[in-house]
């Protein structure tokens, strides 16, 4: 980024950490114009702001994307994109579809990363300018350390390639939680965060996010992350959103069974025979254990401000509010 001569655009709530920091804080420690999109989903107002202050970077959470793919003359817009170097994504996982089909219907790099509240809150990227790793959040940032380790022992690192929690120590790590101490105890050892997030890195230093460890379903023993399912859903050509969960299997106890909520694109209908053909289209892509059990179909999914799908509303939905 050109000091003092780059716009950027904040097209993000400033109240959330993502768009405070990546949005605001960043462009203004550049020295740079910011331009202000007050509602992310006013698409006519995003393209104007683009077209008139041509801003570096375009900020956003996959949901965001997705929406954008839904217009049948996204192209017709790719000229006035032409100064965005490259788009980012956070706040919960791209769908690798997502990411081929904007980047090839607009021609703007999209470039994935990853952070937390706790660690200010960036602490991956995919370099720009550097090799990309499509899936992964990337490389850690300088003077951030990162480690793997076990999920019930955060004292046994894990060696390349093999899953674990991730475990972060850099400058941007909070102190603590405010007047929490047993909380900050839980999730912070040592000076290191414990994310709560579960991932791997591979040999090149590049990290992948699994999930977030609460939401891991317990399938008869076996281990069912929601989002390696809903990347499958997302592949299926009548998906246009997707969002899984554990819900207790009725017949063993102590289990769970993977259900699965849908968002229909537009000419699909609800019917059991395309269940039929999802949980098939799984079957031939996931290992048995992991294929939805139930379908749900739905208009729209439970989300956040910045467009996050909140899997704990459908099971709070489905198995009502935890005592």
């Amino acid at each position: 980024m050109e000091r003092g001569k780059d716009t950027g655009l904040t097209n993000l709530p400033l109240f959330h950490i993502y768009g405070m920091t990546v949005c605001m804080n960043v462009w203004i420690f550049n020295g740079s114009r910011i331009a202000l999109n007050p509602d992310a989903r006013d698409q006519k107002s995003l393209f104007e702001i683009i077209r008139e202050t041509k801003p570096a970077m375009f900020p956003g959470v996959p949901t965001m994307y997705m929406r954008l793919l839904e217009r049948d003359d996204l192209e017709d817009y790719a000229k006035d994109l032409k100064s965005i170097r490259f788009c980012n994504t956070g706040a919960a996982a791209m769908p690798p579809e997502v990411l081929h089909e904007f980047e090839e219907r607009t021609g703007c790099l999209i470039l994935e990363g990853y952070g937390l509240t706790e660690a200010s809150p960036v602490t991956h990227s995919n370099p720009v300018g550097g090799q990309r790793k499509i899936g992964s959040i990337g490389i850690p940032l300088p003077d951030t350390e990162v480690r793997i380790v076990d999920v019930d022992d955060y004292t046994k690192i894990m060696p390349i390639g093999e899953q674990g929690e991730i475990m972060i120590n850099g400058p941007q790590v909070m102190m603590g939680y405010w007047n929490k101490p047993d909380a900050t105890a839980s999730q912070i050892k040592d000076g290191w965060l414990l994310t709560g997030d579960i991932g791997r890195m591979d040999e090149d230093g590049y990290f992948y996010i699994l999930d977030r460890k609460k939401d891991m379903i317990n399938v008869s023993g076996f281990k069912v992350y929601p989002r390696e399912v809903e990347d499958v859903l997302f592949e299926h050509e009548a998906v246009e959103n997707a969002a899984v969960i554990g819900i207790p299997d009725p017949e063993i106890k102590g289990s769970d069974i993977v259900k699965a909520y849908v968002v229909l694109k537009d000419g699909f209908k609800a019917s059991e025979e395309l269940v039929g053909e999802i949980r098939e289209f799984c079957r031939k892509n996931v290992s048995p254990y992991k294929v939805p059990k139930d379908v749900e179909f739905r208009k729209e999914l439970p989300e956040t401000l910045v467009g996050k799908v909140l899997r704990r509303d459908l099971k709070e939905q489905e198995l009502g509010p935890e005592e």
